[in-house]
């Protein structure tokens, strides 16, 4: 699954070198942290947040297996 964002967000930033996703656990939630440079965030949200929607849809979608929830959050 952090391959698939990873991936992803490698293809939409300028910066791909900067690219980081981390897995975490919190409260029974997987939680996927993308990192982006600052310059790059309003690439990986997109207009109106239509690609970090997309995003996260392909990562709740890869996700379906799993016990409890499934979020990417995207930081700088």
């Amino acid at each position: 699954m952090v391959e698939i964002v990873e991936y992803l967000a490698r293809r939409l930033v300028d910066e791909p070198d900067a690219v980081r996703v981390e897995e975490l656990e919190r409260d029974g939630d997987t939680v996927f942290q993308l990192h982006v440079a600052p310059d790059d965030v309003g690439k990986v949200i997109g207009r109106q947040g239509r690609i970090a929607r997309a995003l996260r849809t392909i990562v709740r979608a890869s996700a379906t297996r799993r016990e409890g929830r499934t979020l990417l959050e995207i930081m700088e």
